[in-house]
């Protein structure tokens, strides 16, 4: 172990003990020992925060991974936390940026509040059920963080001025309203949000939380990006050697989207409760709880207990999908398709669709639209198809006070060229379907590509002949075994 490598406090020890009168010291498992000031504890000790504790952080990767139970309470706590230490370090190493505490409490609360707008089930609800229960609508959840932020402190009283909590709600969202009103501050709106290059707090604490829960480990080192940081020019820039930890950074977030946030099983699910929710909403109004803060604050994971718990004759499809759920007979994955980039243009959700996908099954195989789901996914280095180390910018040990970028190619030729790919699946509601689908799905793929492609479907997906047989008689055994277990009991 390097015993030179410098060390990020966690809290100053030349604080004044006076501290506990009116903050709080809490122990978090990625970060360790967390002091949170007073200002902190009164956003943290209301309603509207403290729901957080009732949003799974990953989702429906839950049904996945036991270990992935963590919430959007002790995300948001680390984000602010490592606001807080990245601004402050700012504020006394670089005594010329004039940093004020009040911008220091700003984006501190930034990071505590930055998911305040989140729905249940986080992304499921803002990604897949949003945009079909009310199609056409312009929402997100950071919009929701700005409205469920404004009903926290009106119903609070929380005393701050209006030009603080405009902050705030700008360095949410990455981008001040008004350029030239902070034309000069643009570093502070690469802490919590980084819109230039998506390096940011919010990445550094997902990562190391949600991997940690899951029991990966992770390559890349967060506190390292923390100290070797400084501001030159406007904008948060990084040491040259910590080059390939961002690199590393990037790739274990693309491994995470690969591996668990798109887990087949987990989206499978997501598209479980996706339906459960839309099933429901013409009776529950879920979708509808956007508009007003006051019905949103009671917009939780627990929705789904409602469902659950529920008589009515409404919700009857909504319970008989969470009791698919629940015994465990879920959707089913049918089969996945690597879309090369050189096709991205020429394949289209027009051509692959549950429509034509049904179009080419083959007589008696009773395949009907609603059986099918046509899932499209992009997994990236969180640019898009770009490479966010180029919009990076780094300094020399040598000239602290310049800033430069480094191309990838003076970093390693094991870099990826590609930094963005388009997966689509197709998922069954009816597992009985399964091969049959698929076999309509290869045909489908075999007529709208190019003649030139050698691009085709794994063949380690491909299901045997016997595939239904085999699936048939594994359900036997296992009604089988529960049959014995109800009669010992």
């Amino acid at each position: 172990m390097n015993d030179n490598l410098p060390v990020v406090k966690t809290f100053d020890s030349n604080y004044s003990t006076s501290f506990y009168n009116d903050g709080k010291v809490i122990n978090d498992p990625i970060h360790g020992h967390i002091r949170l000031d007073a200002y902190t504890i009164n956003v943290m000790d209301t309603v509207q925060f403290q729901r957080l504790r009732d949003l799974k952080q990953l989702g429906s990767a839950y049904y996945v991974f036991p270990g992935a139970s963590h919430n959007r309470f002790e995300h948001s706590i680390g984000v602010s936390h490592l606001a807080h230490v990245l601004i402050e370090r700012f504020q006394k190493d670089q005594p010329e940026l004039r940093i004020t505490d009040d911008e220091v409490k700003c984006v501190t609360l930034a990071g505590l509040c930055h998911d305040l707008g989140h729905g249940p089930y986080s992304h499921i609800f803002d990604n897949e059920f949003m945009p079909l229960a009310r199609p056409g609508l312009e929402w997100s959840h950071e919009q929701a963080s700005e409205m469920m932020l404004k009903y926290l402190i009106d119903d609070n009283n929380i005393d701050i001025e209006s030009d603080q909590l405009d902050l705030i709600k700008d360095l949410i969202a990455g981008i001040p309203r008004s350029r030239s009103q902070r034309e000069d501050r643009g570093f502070l709106f690469d802490i919590v949000a980084n819109k230039k290059n998506s390096v940011d707090v919010d990445k550094f604490d997902y990562i190391e939380r949600d991997t940690h829960n899951i029991g990966l480990r992770s390559s890349y080192d967060v506190k390292r990006l923390l100290m070797f940081s400084r501001v030159v020019d406007n904008e948060i820039c990084y040491h040259h050697k910590e080059v390939y930890n961002i690199y590393e950074m990037f790739h274990t977030r693309y491994s995470l989207h690969k591996r668990i946030y798109t887990h087949r099983v987990g989206k499978a699910i997501e598209l479980m409760i996706t339906d459960a929710l839309l099933y429901a909403d013409p009776y529950l109004h879920i979708s509808e709880a956007v508009d007003d803060p006051e019905e949103y604050v009671n917009l939780t994971d627990d929705i789904l207990r409602v469902i659950e718990r529920s008589k009515v004759p409404d919700l009857a499809k909504s319970r008989e999908i969470m009791k698919r759920l629940r015994t465990r007979d879920l959707y089913k994955f049918v089969d996945e398709f690597l879309l090369p980039i050189e096709l991205i243009t020429h394949v289209t959700k027009d051509t692959i669709s549950a429509k034509e996908i049904i179009a080419y099954q083959t007589d008696g195989d009773d395949l009907q639209e609603e059986d099918v789901i046509v899932s499209w996914t992009k997994i990236n280095y969180a640019m898009k198809d770009q490479n966010p180390v180029d919009s990076i910018r780094f300094f020399s040990k040598f000239n602290e006070h310049e800033s430069f970028t480094i191309p990838k190619q003076q970093v390693s030729y094991m870099i990826p060229s590609q930094f963005e790919e388009v997966v689509i699946r197709v998922f069954t509601r009816n597992p009985a379907k399964t091969s049959r689908i698929q076999k309509a799905f290869r045909k489908l793929l075999k007529k709208i590509m190019p003649s030139n492609t050698q691009t085709e479907p794994s063949a380690a997906l491909a299901l045997p002949n016997d595939y239904a047989d085999i699936m048939r008689a594994k359900r036997t055994r296992s009604n089988s075994i529960q049959e014995k277990s109800n009669e010992i009991k």
